[in-house]
């Protein structure tokens, strides 16, 4: 996909940050990456950008001047590793007639103006949104209410369980559909029907697995989930694939190869993102392809 646009009947993904809280870094963090949540996603030729980690610096490089003029960018919420890349983002540096929105659904119609621009100034960080060559414009909505674009597309949202609240979202293009839940504290009992209801038959869904069943006692209330309750989930929901996102800064490689392995055994379509890895949604299922660092060989999952 790089910075080209996906053929017009396709809906393509591909992630560019999938840690939560913070980066990691390392020999043994290589094959899912260390960049915090990013997620590029490409309605044909029509672009979103879902959260602002430190994978948008990345994603910027790849765009670079073929960027877009006017670009969207989706957050799921505020915390430091949701939007610390803004202002390391290429496109926003190459010139004023750039426009850059942001849409945030988790202030009860706010937006996020008021958030980043106590962020990204002094005394915390030296170069305000505003400094920036090209021009930022903030929008908020009410999570749970469709955002409807200029150019007709449009996109559902769900509010999530999370200390502050979280906006979920849901992606449809040439009969298939992609939703993002990231940030979620699952409830009890589970799944949760409303949830399940948003994201019935989708053809994949981008869940925060944060932790695994035996750590999560330990941080209930952090508003984060298990790749178990992502994966019963997904089940009920009649999802046809499932990717593990927002993972631990803690596990390692071999944690989440492990992992990726024992969810596989109950459902084989499910998988954990790694950084860079380019997902398809076509007509036979989802082909997804490992990063372009890794391999050029695409593993197809059969819906």
């Amino acid at each position: 996909m790089s910075s080209r646009a996906a053929p017009s009947d396709l809906l393509q993904i591909r992630f560019w940050g999938v840690r939560g809280s913070t980066c990691a870094s390392g020999p043994q963090f290589v094959e899912f990456g260390g960049h915090t949540p990013c997620v590029e996603i490409r309605c044909g030729e029509r672009l979103f950008i879902v959260d602002a980690g430190t994978g948008l610096s990345s994603l910027g490089f790849d765009l670079g001047t073929s960027a877009p003029a006017e670009i969207d960018i989706l957050f799921s919420h505020l915390h430091l590793d949701h939007i610390g890349g803004l202002p390391f983002f290429k496109p926003a540096l190459l010139g004023k007639e750039r426009v850059i929105r942001t849409y945030c659904g988790h202030l009860e119609g706010d937006s996020a103006m008021d958030s980043l621009e106590r962020i990204f100034a002094p005394p915390l960080f030296p170069v305000r949104l505003g400094q920036l060559p090209a021009r930022f414009e903030h929008h908020g909505f009410r999570a749970g209410e469709p955002l409807v674009f200029d150019d007709g597309a449009r996109v559902e949202t769900f509010l999530l369980n999370h200390p502050g609240g979280a906006t979920g979202y849901r992606f449809r293009h040439g009969n298939r559909s992609v939703c993002y839940i990231s940030d979620l504290e699952h409830s009890e009992p589970w799944p949760d029907p409303d949830l399940t209801a948003f994201i019935r038959d989708a053809d994949l869904v981008i869940y925060d697995g944060m932790f695994c069943e035996s750590e999560y006692s330990n941080c209930r209330g952090w508003g984060h989930s298990t790749w178990q309750k992502g994966v019963e989930l997904a089940k009920a929901a009649g999802v046809k694939a499932l990717a593990i996102f927002h993972l631990y800064p803690g596990h390692d490689d071999a944690f989440l190869k492990e992992a990726e392995a024992a969810m596989q055994t109950e459902m084989p379509t499910a998988f954990v993102a790694r950084e860079r890895q380019l997902v398809t949604l076509e007509a036979g299922g989802v082909a997804a392809k490992a990063p372009e660092a890794k391999a050029e060989q695409a593993e197809d999952f059969a819906s």
